[in-house]
């Protein structure tokens, strides 16, 4: 892994291969160890594979401020890190909040972007995909409870603080399709991580929902223009597989995909389907 310099701070940033570049962005909570799997896969097709820790998350830059967790400078940190890689265009493939940062890069910076990939997380008109804090109080707070409890600073950080294993084997088991999906070796990899850096720059993403819906309000029902593959799991709890219908509204270019006996956590659960799923999607673009 090695860090690099990207607007403003410093993202650390796993690679594997060469060819064509695919950057990996991983969603909440997660790292980019969370594409261990994807990351050889993707390079024995011959492609070059990126996964950054996203801003606030394992060995990246967690800056302090709340609003420097807000949607539009995620995504300059990605168009950032790829002028700093001296990549022009790439396949961009993101999973849960990677999935948000890439559909917004995919409205604000189409030209660098070939193919585009979300995992478990639509699109609809809305790349910020979570309606205002007030809506899911009155409507869905049954369903996005959790965006709620992080919403204020220092709650969040006292009930992590309170059981780090506990609660961070709560949330892959509660979304998951089996919950012993990742090994033991595997978990202590996200509990040392998490322990070490806490969740303070992870739950700012949830602090800034209505401070994004005002910053991409212009961007509403706004199309993606390239070719996308939209991969969703039959056993999502938080973003059913059903989510997917009608996309096509928004995304004319558009595959589905949807893999079986899986949860949310896609590229862990069932990485050998994802990566073959990628690898199709992909395998035409030039020098892979």
């Amino acid at each position: 892994m090695r860090r690099i310099s990207a607007n403003g701070i410093h993202l650390a940033v796993e690679e594997a291969g060469s060819g064509y570049p695919v950057v990996l962005l991983h969603g909440f909570p997660e790292l980019a160890y969370s594409w261990r799997h994807q990351l050889p896969a993707l390079a024995g097709a011959g492609f070059h594979a990126i996964a950054p820790d996203l801003r606030g998350y394992g060995s990246s830059d967690k800056p302090d401020a709340i609003d420097e967790y807000r949607l539009t400078t995620l995504v300059a940190d990605i168009t950032g890190l790829l002028d700093a890689l001296d990549l022009e265009r790439v396949a961009l493939v993101g999973h849960d909040w990677g999935s948000i940062v890439a559909w917004t890069m995919a409205l604000l910076h189409p030209e660098r972007i070939e193919r585009l990939v979300s995992l478990n997380v639509p699109y609809r008109g809305h790349c910020n995909s979570f309606p205002s804090t007030d809506y899911i109080t009155e409507h869905l707070s049954d369903r996005f409870g959790y965006v709620l409890m992080l919403q204020e600073p220092g709650v969040a950080e006292a009930w992590f603080g309170s059981d780090p294993a506990g609660k961070l084997r709560a949330m892959y088991a509660r979304a998951a399709a089996e919950p012993g999906f990742l090994s033991e070796a595997e978990f202590q990899t996200y509990l040392a991580a998490f322990t070490a850096g806490g969740i303070t720059g992870p739950a700012n993403y949830y602090r800034n929902i209505d401070r994004n819906e005002r910053d991409t309000a212009r961007l509403a029902d706004a199309p993606i223009t390239m070719p996308t593959l939209m991969v969703a799991a039959d056993r999502d709890p938080v973003l059913p597989a059903a989510l997917t219908e009608g996309m096509e509204r928004w995304v004319p270019d558009l595959r589905v995909r949807v893999i079986e006996n899986c949860g949310h956590w896609t590229q862990q659960e069932q990485p050998d389907a994802l990566s073959a799923a990628l690898v199709d999607f992909l395998h035409d673009l030039p020098g892979s």
